[in-house]
């Protein structure tokens, strides 16, 4: 059987374009097959509305390794990241959560709320970073089989040991208080203020259907503190262009050493003769052949439907059937005639940061409670950007687009009627809310989209509509990720392998799945194609 390529990518997500482009850079002929008519997958950019363009789904970059972006050389492909530097968090029931780019002006600021907290502000971000410091390791890696090591798996391990073992003892406590705890619990060890605890625990509870006061969002919390813009820890940025442009630097890359990328070309089925992918059947009943075939999809996708069942074992049908998704978040996409006005902002250069809306524990919490019983939170967590405030040129001039991330949002709620009542009623539900904090924002409204889980699942093909493809708990990471036996990026189909986020390390845009994948199928070493510049 003719081979046309060395290797095909099935989903133009970004850790799909991450492997291809690693792939093509050590000379592999690579194919990436992309369903929809753009690339990108959850990180995309889309003119919805003639003159706004919406950052559809993920909306900041907080996670992308800087190994990455070095090696793949994507500020030369169009990576251009602006910090997020301030904090604007609304609270009608007392004085709002500020933070700025100037640290002391930061610090004067949580002295009025706390000074005891201002000063314990600076402890917790060290504490922080030492448990980054402590976990980054495992990012790296490839998951070791626990059950049945080979040589490569103890070598880890005995590296990762020796790592611990240099922590001390008493990060070595903190790290197993923040795998375990909830992160009400962890983060009421530094703070005493409602609004600086509600802060932090927003990212604790992102793409989980889980609330803070739950055992284990603490290291959920974790994974978002892991993210390193441009050598600043745990720092947020907004791309130019969307996260979409994201997506196109590194498809920049990819097809720069050779890499073809074809959207609107759905895949059915992966080609399997005897236990051996040998490549890929479209849907419009073409057959594309290839040595290697790589899932850029979630689990389910990749096992479930992407091959029959009778070409996997038993133990692993049932693993994948029982692997949690839940998606808990939303997306509303904002067309804007003006500038919104927020309660209590003092300062319009706000709206270039960060505003979410979660001024308490409890309204944290009682969001998910709304939701844990199938229906959406009455009033919702929103973590609030204006990428039009960074990059004029994702709206007309004088008109904005601001982008609305929400928690809880359940994937299907009866009790509102059909898809089309859910999103509308859903939809409303934010807007009551975030009218509480911006008194204007029904005036300035032109244009409204309005995701729900099953949306993303519909469009952008997230089962149950999780934007990690898989809860980040602590029954799915690292080598249980997204299966005992199979965290290694293969599967029991020779040739055929995976690289999405339902692999280690996981979700968001960081791209190390798509790396670690391009590794382990070049034999375990990206060698010197690591080094930039090299073709």
């Amino acid at each position: 059987m003719t081979q046309n390529y060395d290797a095909i990518i099935i989903g133009a997500g970004h850790n799909g374009l991450t492997c291809a482009a690693y792939l093509a850079k050590a000379g592999r002929k690579v194919l990436v097959l992309e369903r929809r008519y753009l690339i990108g997958g959850a990180t995309v950019t889309e003119e919805i509305y003639p003159g706004f363009k919406y950052t559809v789904c993920s909306y900041v970059v907080s996670l992308l390794r800087p190994e990455v972006t070095r090696e793949l050389e994507l500020a030369k492909h169009g990576l251009q990241i602006h910090p997020i530097s301030s904090i604007f968090m609304a609270n009608n029931d007392g004085p709002p959560l500020i933070t700025w780019p100037d640290e002391k002006k930061t610090r004067e600021g949580l002295k009025k709320l706390s000074p005891r907290d201002a000063d314990m502000a600076p402890i917790f971000h060290d504490v922080m970073y030492r448990m980054a410091f402590a976990v980054k390791p495992i990012l790296g890696f490839t998951p070791p089989d626990f059950a049945s090591p080979n040589l490569r798996d103890l070598n880890t391990l005995k590296e990762f040991g020796k790592h611990m073992k240099g922590l001390g003892k008493e990060t070595f406590h903190t790290l197993s208080k923040v795998m375990t705890m909830s992160a009400d619990d962890f983060l009421a060890e530094y703070f005493e203020t409602d609004i600086i605890r509600a802060n932090h625990s927003l990212s604790s509870v992102i793409g989980t259907f889980l609330g803070p006061k739950s055992p284990g969002t603490a290291y959920v919390l974790l994974h978002h503190y892991m993210g390193d813009l441009d050598g600043a820890f745990s720092a947020w940025g907004s791309q130019l262009g969307g996260t979409g442009a994201v997506a196109e630097a590194i498809a920049s890359s990819a097809r720069s050493h050779g890499a073809e990328i074809r959207v609107d070309a759905p895949v059915a089925q992966v080609i399997v003769k005897n236990g051996t992918a040998v490549g890929v059947a479209l849907e419009n009943g073409d057959e594309i052949y290839a040595n290697t075939v790589v899932s850029g999809c979630d689990p389910k996708v990749t096992f479930r439907k992407l091959v029959e069942e009778k070409e996997l074992p038993s133990e692993l049908v049932e693993r994948i059937d029982k692997f949690k998704y839940r998606g808990s978040s939303g997306k509303l996409n904002l067309s804007l005639d003006g500038l919104p006005k927020f309660n209590g902002m003092p300062d319009p250069s706000l709206l270039k940061g960060s505003m979410p809306i979660a001024p308490s524990m409890d309204f944290l919490e009682r969001a998910y409670d709304d939701a844990k019983y199938g229906a959406f939170s009455k009033r919702p967590v929103m973590e609030i950007e204006m990428p039009s405030m960074i990059d004029p040129t994702m709206a007309p001039p004088g008109k904005h687009v601001m982008s609305i991330f929400v928690q809880y949002c359940s994937y299907d709620m009866p009790q509102y009627g059909n898809r089309d009542q859910q999103r509308e009623a859903f939809g409303e539900a934010v807007l009551d809310t975030l009218e509480e904090h911006c008194p204007n924002i029904r005036d300035i409204l032109l244009h409204k989209q309005v995701l729900t889980p099953w949306d993303l699942e519909d469009q952008i093909g997230l089962t149950e509509g999780n934007i990690f493809h898989g809860e980040l708990t602590l029954d799915q990471l690292f080598f249980l990720r997204p299966a005992a036996g199979y965290a290694d990026y293969r599967t029991p189909i020779r040739n055929y392998w995976q690289c999405g986020s339902g692999t280690h390390p996981g979700g968001g845009i960081m791209a190390m799945p798509g790396r670690l994948a391009a590794k382990e199928i070049l034999g375990g070493k990206l060698r010197d194609i690591t080094r930039p510049g090299r073709s």
